[in-house]
């Protein structure tokens, strides 16, 4: 490999005090969610914050599984894990103050954190952007992700789904397809790179969601793999040349907001740009809800069957104590030992 492969880790630490307090000094109550039934232009909801305490699991499946990752860039507000070596050889800490703008302080939403990480110090141009819920489970090789320094993913449409369980996302996917539209043309890109959009092995599903959306003259919304994100910094850098305003002042919300675009508008760029490598990266990712079927997810982790699995944190009640308990019982089965990452 001729190109190095850095992984960057968005981590908050929902149980620490010291950020709470920070937090409530921002919180008001026209933008505070307070039950399932209360809709507002901010998303501030405790499945944002909460730790599954399986965040080790993480480090071990990297040193394991993903042995050629140069770097892994940890991202936080200032704290950290107490099992954490900080003195480990790949590990780089960095704290939202080394490289988030002042203007954009504290906050406490995704999206500011993601669209600055273009300005992280020593990261390298193709990196893999990862959320505290994202695993592996089996060994991977670099060409999973990126082949000679091109993105691996895949290009399908699918129309922004209305989501009153989580009205603020649906607002959020709508507003990068607003700006993909801008600076981008639907059929010419079609024409330009059909073998991107109708790749003979891609899901059956988005293969024909393709085919039904050459019927619409504009794009109605993207379908992307919740997974592990390859990205280039110099795409990043080049979208806040050219959308600046809207970039900004989704950094100026402190919570997510229905007027933000997020990290997806990144991956989606690069796609309609043809800078990347098609391909069903579907195969070797399974997506599951945290604590709503427990055994499936036991199954998919002890067994090994898939590469790497999703464990979003969902926004409806869960036995969270129970999904917990059986997730990290489960990881025990397959990475026992601790990694140079941990004390």
């Amino acid at each position: 490999m001729n190109y190095p492969i850095d992984i960057v880790i968005a981590w908050v630490d929902g149980n620490d005090s010291k950020w709470q307090q920070t937090k409530a000094l921002y919180e008001t109550p026209k933008n505070t969610i307070s039950n399932k039934n209360t809709t507002t232009s901010v998303d501030n909801t405790i499945q944002r914050y909460r730790d599954w305490e399986n965040l080790q699991y993480l480090f071990r499946g990297i040193e394991k599984f993903a042995p050629y990752v140069r770097t892994v860039h940890f991202v936080t507000c200032g704290h950290l894990p107490s099992w954490l070596n900080t003195k480990a050889t790949k590990l780089h800490i960095v704290k939202h103050s080394d490289y988030i703008p002042e203007q954009y302080l504290p906050t406490f939403s995704s999206h500011p954190i993601e669209l600055n990480f273009h300005r992280i110090s020593q990261l390298s141009e193709n990196f893999l952007y990862f959320n505290d819920d994202f695993f592996f489970t089996s060994i991977t090789k670099p060409d999973d992700f990126f082949v000679n320094g091109i993105p691996r993913d895949m290009l399908a449409l699918q129309p922004v789904v209305a989501n009153p369980q989580n009205p603020t996302m649906s607002h959020i996917f709508l507003n990068n397809s607003l700006i993909l539209c801008k600076h981008f043309n639907k059929r010419n890109n079609i024409k330009k790179q059909p073998n991107k959009y109708f790749k003979l092995g891609y899901p059956l599903i988005y293969f024909i969601y393709n085919l039904l959306e050459l019927t619409f003259p504009l794009f109605t919304g993207f379908y992307t793999t919740h997974g592990p994100s390859p990205l280039c910094k110099s795409t990043l850098a080049m979208i806040w040349e050219k959308e600046f305003e809207v970039l900004n002042n989704t950094c100026n919300h402190r919570f997510r907001h229905n007027d933000d675009v997020n990290q997806y508008l990144i991956r989606e760029w690069q796609k309609l740009s043809g800078h990347f490598i098609a391909s069903n990266i579907n195969k070797f990712l399974k997506y599951f809800d945290a604590g709503k079927d427990n055994k499936a997810i036991y199954q998919a982790i002890t067994n090994q069957k898939y590469k790497m699995i999703c464990l979003n944190d969902p926004c409806f009640d869960i036995d969270f104590e129970t999904g917990k308990a059986t997730i990290i019982k489960a990881f025990e089965k397959i990475l026992p030992d601790k990694c140079s990452f941990e004390i």
